[in-house]
């Protein structure tokens, strides 16, 4: 098969790997559509030592299968493989699984390939009038609605549903559109990139704004830097929520006396369980996200390219989609 390979830091190469071997229970998967990722980046870049070159990379998949009773089903992939035996396996918080992978990660390879291979569990079929290109934004996505989830489950009740993303990407968008979806419709996005800023604002129907002005009782960072940290600490309310996505690093930032002083709950999210995923994949699918139609889409050759594009702040549309077939 034909797959884009991190070879080292800011190096991909674009040729031919051994097609993946289903193990027992697992089903080959023909690749149709695969996003860029923020962690995707963050390999490339060379600040994840979970993912070591050479790997290929790329999680956020949906596809068709091959062979087997489900021979043509159109799906998008829960990238999480867990044990589905353990303690958080059983009570339904699989992504605290303590033996986790995740595809695009040792030892799995990912999906930055024309195929790969999952067990059934973690496929979601996708209805024939959803476009797969759209399907494959449902692992970012449920990235976002179990943040938010968790958000709106620890806010009290006699606040005011007021919130602020931090970050307009692919994560801080959905996690807007996940508030919006859950009732939350007071929404501002903060984003300093201009070109980013005006398509959220133009394409997206958000209002994003550069620096931050007020406060609000929901804050999610989808970025994760020290820097906002230090904005999440100052913008929220007393009382209020924190729900941090992001894993840009681990510099200090979060003010830890106003957090305590003030009651405000932090909320680390990573992943999602397979219930949110499934949940987020029923909302694309009835059109609870919107049209979905703020991807950018390059073949899986010119993927390469397109890590360049997005390294040096070329790219205005908040998810790069690739395809690995001509």
């Amino acid at each position: 098969m034909k797959a884009l390979v991190y070879d080292g830091v800011e190096t991909l190469g674009f040729r031919d790997m051994p097609d993946p071997v289903p193990a027992q229970g697992e089903h080959l998967i023909r690749v149709e559509a695969v996003g860029i990722c923020g962690s995707d980046m963050h390999a490339y870049l060379g600040h994840d030592a979970r993912r070591p070159a050479p790997l290929i990379l790329g999680h956020e998949a949906a596809g068709v299968v091959l062979g087997g009773p489900h021979d043509g089903m159109r799906v998008t992939v829960n990238p999480l493989v867990t044990c589905m035996d353990c303690a958080a396996c059983k009570a339904g918080r699989a992504n605290l699984c303590p033996t986790r992978q995740i595809i695009s990660m040792q030892p799995r390879e990912g999906a930055f390939a024309q195929f790969v291979s999952m067990p059934m569990h973690n496929l979601v079929e996708v209805p024939a009038g959803v476009p797969i290109e759209k399907a494959a934004l449902a692992e970012p996505l449920a990235v976002s609605w179990h943040a938010v989830r968790l958000a709106l489950e620890a806010l009290h009740p006699s606040m005011d549903r007021r919130a602020v993303v931090i970050g307009g990407g692919a994560i801080g968008l959905a996690a807007a559109l996940a508030l919006n979806a859950m009732g939350v419709q007071d929404v501002t996005v903060i984003e300093p990139n201009d070109d980013r800023r005006a398509f959220l604002n133009d394409s997206c129907g958000q209002t994003a704004i550069r620096v931050p002005q007020g406060a609000a009782s929901i804050v999610i960072d989808a970025v994760g830097f020290g820097a906002t940290r230090a904005s999440a600490s100052q913008i929220v309310e007393p009382g209020g929520v924190i729900a941090h996505v992001g894993l840009g690093d681990n510099h200090p930032g979060l003010d830890v006396r106003r957090t305590t002083l003030q009651e405000i709950t932090f909320i680390g999210t990573y992943t999602y369980t397979a219930q949110d995923f499934g949940d987020t994949a029923a909302a694309i699918f009835d059109g609870r996200f919107g049209p979905l139609d703020w991807t950018e889409t390059r073949s899986l050759d010119a993927g390469d390219a397109a890590f360049k594009d997005l390294r040096a702040g070329r790219v205005a549309a908040p998810k790069i989609i690739l395809t690995p077939w001509p």
